[in-house]
């Protein structure tokens, strides 16, 4: 689809000239002459790039500016000004403006511009997400673990990916839900044909009505083209619903005629027709929960729940933790460049005993994290965020002067086993990194007797 640019400018004139440009460029324009309703469109309707005006009558366009990159930050903006307003231009360049044109407009230079903004644009979203950017590149997303609540998943993905059943995939946020359904897909005889994702809790509920099933030219305000909804998009293929629970009763309504029927209505028209989509739906949330009170129709769900899917939570399945560890290192050494060869027994150690509230996303995050931040080759534990770090146990019967002391000692043991991995046992080097003599470090060691030998053995092990 071609990328939609919104133009915000008072003069018809230009307006009208800057459509005829970016049309010439192959993108799709939508002109407003007023501010106030172009910054209504900006912030309610999916736009690649705005084009606004600096000098506007009512709100001008440094406003403009500031209220979309508060609401949304990535979206480009670039600003028209004319030769009088330069220094305004560049106040807007401090304020986010990813560029600024000037009046009269040389055509190849606007053209050049935006071409710029939305490449820029595309490359952000991509970095922004790594786990689509790594799909594309390297064809190496897959479920990872073999424990035996995922060889559930596996068995009932294995047996429902050849039908063109409707299934609901259930799980905490994080969990790897959206990578289900791309299996399933991927595994389909739909194989072939696109797989259209739709996050429904990032629209409003107008946007998200017109982003599904699409809309006629005039449906409503800067409508002034046709457009093909998703599930149009994934037709002889899969759409997929992330958050199905955030949908408003005017779409739960289209849904289930869509499901019903496999018939859809663009916004503004007055003609179903037939697509051939298979839908594949997800939540965390509770739908019978929501059903109860009001919020979720009880028909569409038992359309939507014919085969479920209950992605577990990573705390329940901890013995996958290494093998996520190791995909994710593998995975991020070919985004990013680097060589990270592994990660010590302690590191890993925190990782398995830390809970994971955010899932298999937050633990890839974090492996992301400390691979960027790492010193040496191996992940350590001062690579990982400290709120990782398993805190002393407190007991009560301890003074506080007692609980200090332990305290200390357990973190004092810790810091000197960690610098003696480092060094492979070394403690001429050890010592170096923890910037004391080496008579004070052996001196430590003696005191938390930690024997050097037995560190380098498991280090290299």
């Amino acid at each position: 689809m071609a990328e939609r640019v919104l133009i915000i400018e008072d003069e018809k004139r230009w307006c009208d000239f800057l459509c005829l440009l970016i049309k010439q460029g192959g993108w799709e324009p939508v002109a407003i002459t007023n501010a106030e309703q172009g910054l209504e469109l900006a912030l309610n309707q999916v736009f690649d790039l705005v084009l606004t005006d600096l000098r506007m009558g009512g709100l001008d366009g440094i406003e403009v500016l500031k209220q979309i990159k508060a609401k949304k930050p990535d979206l480009p903006v670039i600003v028209i000004t004319a030769y009088s307003t330069v220094e305004a231009a560049i106040e807007s360049m401090k304020q986010g403006a990813f560029d600024y044109i000037t009046k009269p407009f040389n055509n190849e230079q606007v053209l050049a511009v935006i071409k710029r903004a939305l490449r820029q644009s595309k490359l952000e979203k991509e970095n922004k997400y790594p786990a689509q950017l790594i799909k594309q590149r390297f064809q190496v997303d897959t479920l990872v673990g073999k424990s035996e609540k995922m060889q559930e998943v596996y068995k009932t993905i294995g047996k429902v990916a050849s039908t063109n059943a409707t299934i609901l995939i259930l799980g905490e946020s994080g969990t790897g839900k959206e990578l289900v359904a791309r299996t399933i897909h991927q595994a389909s005889p739909r194989a072939n044909s696109p797989l259209v994702v739709m996050d429904c809790s990032a629209l409003a509920e107008t946007l998200l009505e017109s982003e599904l099933f699409g809309h006629i030219k005039g449906a409503f305000t800067g409508a002034q083209t046709s457009k093909k909804g998703l599930i149009e998009e994934a037709e002889g293929g899969t759409i997929f619903l992330d958050e199905i629970g955030n949908v408003s009763s005017a779409v739960q309504m289209d849904l289930l005629r869509f499901l019903q029927s496999g018939e859809i209505k663009k916004v503004g028209d007055t003609r179903w027709h037939k697509v051939d989509v298979r839908m594949l739906a997800a939540t965390n949330q509770d739908l019978e929960k929501l059903i109860e009170q009001g919020k979720f129709r009880e028909d569409l769900y038992y359309r939507l729940n014919v085969v479920t899917i209950t992605v577990p939570p990573l705390r329940d399945r901890k013995e996958d933790i290494p093998e996520l560890v190791a995909h994710f290192i593998a995975k991020h050494n070919r985004i990013e460049g680097l060589q990270i060869q592994g990660i010590s027994s302690q590191a890993l150690e925190i990782l398995v005993s830390y809970d994971w509230p955010g899932n298999v996303r937050e633990l890839e995050n974090t492996i992301a994290r400390a691979m960027t931040l790492a010193r040496g080759k191996v992940l350590m534990p001062d690579d990982l965020p400290l709120g990782m770090i398993p805190k002393p146990v407190v007991k009560e019967e301890l003074s506080f002067s007692e609980l200090k002391r332990k305290y200390l000692d357990n973190f004092e043991a810790s810091l000197l086993r960690h610098y003696l991995e480092r060094a492979k046992g070394n403690i001429t080097l050890a010592a170096s990194y923890a910037q004391i003599p080496r008579q004070s470090f052996h001196r430590l060691m003696k005191k938390h007797n930690i024997k050097p030998a037995r560190l380098s053995k498991d280090n290299q092990s």
